[in-house]
């Protein structure tokens, strides 16, 4: 009989795939660029939008420094995609930042870039659906009041489809991927079309007049509102890295593929990016971090949202309300929901890889049905909801929490690969092969200096917005995979054979056989004792009660067992400790011999039938597993309950349902 729990989760995520299909999920670079590129491609939907916020607190006049900013960012982009195209073909395993760093600079620097990236993954769920809710509020603002909802909402959607596999979700996200580069295009040129006619579109907020919040600048504080602009530019760069960190998902030539999507990813994210901002500086958009800011806002400043900078270009290029408009809203919530897939698979393999390195549990190493990593995404999901539930949703307030960790990646990588090209240089034979690596060394070293830069800005003009935040919580992710990492070397140490020990055998078996009562379940138990032939056999009962004690020795003669029949006397109606006493005594004389402990147990199909059955023999063998040279055993009976909750796959004949299945476990 199958459960309803397996028909939901078949009706979810389908029917599971064999090991040896994982070749048919491989992707080619059709899918991956939606997949793993949806995140910068969609970034250009609020890059624009967060220089603007930043600018506008000095007031509108600012805004003229907006391209300057921009290009900034163009070039940033521009240098990692190019340094990140030198790290899928010299690393094409998939580690990204982390292997690289961890190869070249040492396995603490390699933690740091992989609590970095951790982080920025949960940070791109959590901003990528905020901000995809943020454009649908954009186009029905009575939805406002139902920001957290609909955001959790679509985490759950997002992690069911992910649940389903890479590939599926590929196919689910390729269409609005697509379909939102080319409504941002159609955008540019239809907006720069109507600009060179001579009838630039103009923005509704074009004629708002700003409430600046830091009159009177400085010298120095123009510099700081500049670079603190260039900062919030820098989120069009996040998941630039997660290609690097997907290499394997390609389809052969990996890392050849691999290389030219991010060279694709690079060009269209630049040319969307370019054109938003310049649109926005010809429409005269008008956005701020504060809404009462504005003066002329037509609405409640405390309640009603400011359409998104991207919403009000649209407005102004094709309508407020045509098809065209209400097209780009819609695809640009949906990629902007849908960027936060990037970070559904990069934060399972990166997961996997450090499992595998033992920097993490080892199930996240594991796959699913679907041979996705389920668990790496069902830990996104969790941290990703509680982070939204917890800034309740604010594009605004997350952000400043966002690309911390994309840079900290971004320059040790490149510090990393410096590292890797020096000595790959030791080994150049040919001229040309020393010609490619010293321009492959230069893009690297000139994208650690110029990320290295970046990453102080950003520290500095976020730290006290939230980034401090990130700051605390990467040391204590470092910490956490370094004991982890201690634990299972521990662990490893002490399960390490020892030649010597090969032919030390126990000196003696003795078996106990643990009973309350004489019946199926006790007989059971008693018969598979003795099936294992052990030098000696006896049963053992605690008295708790005269008369109970009394009746089970007149069972255990009348039947005649056959073995002994210990009581142990227990004055104050406690069963652990005097069966734990009655072992050492066996045990302490022959420190050789072994005890084996067989324990008759209920096998039930309904949950609360367990709270009626086994408490006793459960707490039992917890504290037996504790104890050196003792086996526990335990020999299921299965009451007729048990027989309903088996599967087709695990029914058996009804003579082997009535034998059992017997599971061992102890600690030698």
């Amino acid at each position: 009989m199958v459960s309803p729990i397996d028909v939901a989760k078949r009706l979810v995520l389908g029917r599971p795939f064999r090991s040896d299909r994982l070749g048919e999920t491989l992707l080619p670079k059709r899918l991956a660029l939606p997949i793993f590129a949806s995140d910068p491609l969609s970034s250009v939907a609020y890059a624009t939008q967060e220089i603007l916020l930043i600018l506008t607190l000095g007031g509108l006049a600012y805004l003229h420094l907006t391209p300057v900013v921009a290009a900034g960012v163009v070039v940033l982009l521009a240098v990692v995609a190019l340094s990140y195209r030198q790290v899928v073909q010299a690393y094409p395993s998939g580690g990204g930042s982390y292997e690289v760093v961890a190869e070249n600079l040492g396995a603490l620097p390699g933690l740091v870039v992989a609590a970095a990236l951790l982080v920025d993954y949960v940070m791109t769920v959590a901003v990528s659906v905020s901000a995809g809710v943020d454009n649908i509020i954009s186009a029905v603002p009575d939805l406002n009041a139902y920001r957290v909802i609909i955001d959790l909402g679509f985490i759950v959607f997002l992690t069911a489809m992910n649940l389903r596999g890479v590939r599926e979700s590929g196919r689910a996200f390729a269409i609005p991927t697509y379909g939102f580069v080319l409504g941002v295009f159609a955008l540019i040129v239809v907006g720069l079309g109507q600009t060179l006619l001579g009838h630039s579109p103009v923005a509704e907020s074009a004629h708002y007049e700003i409430h600046a919040e830091q009159v009177g600048l400085s010298t120095a504080g123009v510099a700081f509102l500049l670079l603190r602009a260039f900062s919030s530019g820098c989120t069009a760069l996040t998941g630039a890295e997660a290609i690097s960190n997907g290499v394997p998902a390609f389809r052969k030539p990996k890392a050849l593929n691999a290389a030219r999507t991010m060279t694709a990813m690079g060009v269209i994210a630049i040319a969307m990016f370019s054109g938003v901002t310049a649109l926005a500086m010809i429409t005269k958009t008008r956005v701020t971090e504060n809404t009462c800011d504005i003066i002329g806002f037509a609405g409640d400043c405390h309640n009603d949202a400011q359409k998104t900078v991207i919403a009000q270009i649209s407005a102004a290029v094709f309508g407020g309300h045509s098809l065209a408009f209400y097209y780009l809203m819609v695809t640009t919530a949906l990629i902007l929901i849908l960027a936060a897939n990037t970070a559904y698979n990069g934060f399972p393999l990166l997961n996997s890889i450090l499992a595998q390195h033992r920097y993490m549990p080892r199930q996240l190493h594991t796959r699913g049905d679907r041979l996705a990593f389920s668990n790496g995404i069902i830990l996104l999901a969790v941290a990703a909801g509680t982070l939204i539930y917890a800034f309740d949703g604010s594009t605004t307030r997350l952000i400043q929490l966002y690309i911390m960790g994309v840079f900290t990646s971004f320059t040790l990588c490149q510090t990393g690969m410096v590292r890797h090209w020096n000595r790959e240089l030791r080994t150049a034979q040919s001229s040309g092969e020393r010609l490619r690596i010293h321009r492959a060394r230069f893009i690297n070293a000139f994208g650690a200096c110029f990320t290295g830069v970046v990453l102080l800005v950003v520290m500095i003009t976020k730290f006290t917005h939230g980034a401090y935040l990130v700051v605390i919580a990467m040391p204590i992710l470092v910490a956490i995979m370094w004991l982890i990492h201690r634990h299972y070397t521990s662990v490893r140490g002490e399960l390490a054979i020892d030649p010597a020990e090969l032919e030390m055998l126990p000196g003696r078996v003795h078996a106990l056989v643990l009973v309350s009562g004489w019946h199926k379940a006790t007989q059971r138990a008693v018969q598979f004792a003795r099936a294992t032939r052990p030098d000696t056999l006896m049963a053992v009962t605690v008295n708790v009660d005269d008369s109970d004690t009394r009746d089970l020795a007149r069972d255990w003669e009348r039947f005649g067992v056959g073995i002994p029949l210990k009581v142990i006397e227990s004055p104050y109606r406690e069963i652990t400790r005097p069966v734990l006493d009655e072992i050492k005594r066996q045990r302490k004389s022959r420190p050789r011999d072994v005890v084996s402990v067989f324990i008759p147990e209920y096998v039930v199909g309904r949950w609360w039938e367990n709270l009626l059955h086994n408490q006793s023999s459960l707490r039992l063998k917890a504290r037996l597993l504790f104890e050196p040279g003792v086996m526990v055993t335990s020999v299921p009976w299965q009451l007729h309950s048990s027989r309903f909750r088996a599967t087709p796959r695990e029914e058996h004949t009804p003579g082997e349902v009535r034998r059992g299945i017997t599971r061992s476990g102890g600690r030698a």
